[in-house]
């Protein structure tokens, strides 16, 4: 037992620093050049903002394991886990809301502010605080006001009784006779009538009430995100690979490709130029926000077609080097691809298996975990972990998607080398807020794998008997609203994802 707590405890440590270095080198690599050498606090937001994410998301293995240590007890209490699991979920997650709904709007706020030329670095600072105080206060009346008038949880209960008897000098139960009695073949307390039912109502701590309302804002944005990235995460990468370019072009043809390219980033440039002289004459309206959007999806386009001809048109002395990266790069895309679409399919299958068929149909990846376990002590609790890192990924996928498809979608997206602090923070924010629902999610899909944890107390019971709330996971709302996003969205990219994309036409402002 011991051996096993100090195992736990050095893993859980490595773990910390291993995820801090790995978030350091993506901020580091994806970074924009004007950021270099600047813009401190809001890098600090960020690699701790992804620290903490990820962190969450590997804390429900840690549960699982932390619980092993309890393994050859009698109950959960004859025994001492190696860590505060449930005062670390809570810590975690009271953090999460803390860093979602003001430090990181802050962050962006200022950054921004930088942008724009506000001044000084107090008059930044000025400006982000007063949209952060007037967040909290807003955020601060409504916590207040909602855990007042139903922050309590609702538990259904049923009295039980059974008869007594006189102590036996010797026992004795048989298949046919199981209880204290003779010839009783069902207990007492095992046969409570409908009628003895009842509600059993009391207060939620504040900080569980903070983490079910994050977690209910979370769940409406990955139920959003998550569905349809589930489906476009993999069927993305297949048909990337099937658009591919399958040859290099001639020159005669890139001239002439890269015409039209300059062509359209000069009406972008142009465009871009007016909207800046709207935006200091005090012009932004709504028509002003529209075509901003439009312009950004213009520019993300123009990116892609810019790569896209690059690649089939290779330059330099090591063009042959470079056609042939670009080759493996497609057949690359197309293996990820297919094991994301198997990992897809299982997450979608389980869905359907395990929560939304009463009584579940079988355990499913359940049984599958710990099989896996069962040959090596670690191997269920990665494959589990890697389950739930597969969902952040689709959350950020979808986001990307329907970034581009819709309107009122702002986009903000990661590339290598050229992202900007703003769309670092916002990237990070989103997977902070959808990660506290991905542990939800996973806690109540993995329910039989991780039974008897601390996440199952604070999810699967006290989140499912909120009052107001437990309604939408009785009913099963997230994960069939889920499942309907996941196909239309595999519909859709079976209908139009394999069709290469045709380049836009000239480009014009909406008037």
């Amino acid at each position: 037992m011991g051996d096993f707590n100090l195992a736990l405890v050095i893993v859980a440590i490595i773990v910390c620093v291993l995820v801090f270095l790995f978030n350091v080198y993506l901020l580091v690599n994806y970074q924009h050049p004007d950021d270099a050498n600047q813009a401190y606090f809001p890098k600090f937001v960020v690699v701790l903002g992804l620290s903490v994410a990820a962190i969450s998301i590997l804390m429900l293995p840690a549960d699982v394991a932390n619980r092993q240590a309890c393994r050859h007890a009698i109950y959960n209490g004859a025994c001492n886990l190696t860590l505060p699991m449930k005062d670390l979920w809570l810590a975690i997650y009271i953090v999460d809301a803390i860093l979602v709904f003001f430090v990181i709007p802050f962050a962006m706020f200022y950054y921004e502010g930088d942008q724009d030329k506000l001044g000084s670095v107090w008059k930044r600072m000025k400006s982000a605080l007063l949209w952060v105080i007037v967040t909290a206060i807003v955020c601060a009346l409504a916590l207040g006001i909602l855990y007042g008038l139903i922050g309590k949880v609702d538990f259904t209960v049923r009295h039980l009784s059974s008869s007594t008897q006189s102590f036996p000098a010797s026992w004795d139960f048989s298949s046919g006779s199981q209880c204290v009695g003779s010839g009783a073949r069902q207990c007492s307390a095992y046969s409570a009538n409908a009628a003895s039912e009842t509600t059993w109502s009391m207060r939620t701590t504040f900080p569980e009430y903070v983490v079910a309302l994050a977690t209910i804002v979370g769940s409406v944005l990955f139920t959003i995100f998550g569905g349809v990235g589930i489906a476009c995460l993999p069927l993305g990468l297949i048909f990337s690979f099937i658009r591919r370019p399958k040859a290099v072009i001639t020159r005669s043809q890139y001239i002439k490709e890269a015409t039209e390219l300059a062509k359209k980033a000069k009406e972008l440039k142009k465009a871009a130029d007016a909207l800046h002289q709207e935006e200091r004459s005090g012009s932004k309206g709504r028509k002003w926000r529209k075509n901003v959007k439009s312009v950004e999806k213009e520019v993300l386009l123009l990116e892609e077609d810019v790569k896209a001809l690059e690649e089939m048109y290779p330059q330099g002395e090591k063009a042959e080097a470079s056609w042939a990266m670009t080759v493996l790069g497609y057949l690359a895309k197309l293996v990820l691809g297919v094991i994301g679409l198997i990992i897809s399919v299982a997450w979608v299958a389980h869905i359907v298996i395990y929560l939304l068929i009463d009584p579940p149909l079988s355990p499913f990846l359940n049984e599958v975990f710990i099989k896996l376990d069962d040959v090596w002590g670690l191997l269920g609790t990665v494959a589990f972990a890697f389950f739930c890192f597969y969902l952040l990924l689709s959350v950020i996928a979808g986001a990307m998607m329907l970034g581009l498809k819709l309107v009122f979608i702002t986009i903000h997206p990661m590339k290598w080398g050229a992202t900007l602090m703003n769309s670092f923070l916002f990237n990070v924010g989103l997977i902070l807020l959808c990660s506290i629902s991905v542990i939800q999610f996973c806690s109540t899909a993995f329910a039989y794998y991780a039974q008897a944890t601390a996440a199952q107390e604070i999810f699967g019971h006290t989140l499912q008997s909120l009052r107001g709330i437990k309604y939408l996971y009785k009913y099963n709302v997230f994960q069939i609203a889920f499942i309907v996003l996941a196909g239309l969205t595999f519909v859709y990219y079976s209908a139009f994802g394999w069709r290469r994309k045709k380049p836009s036409g000239r480009f014009q402002l909406s008037t």
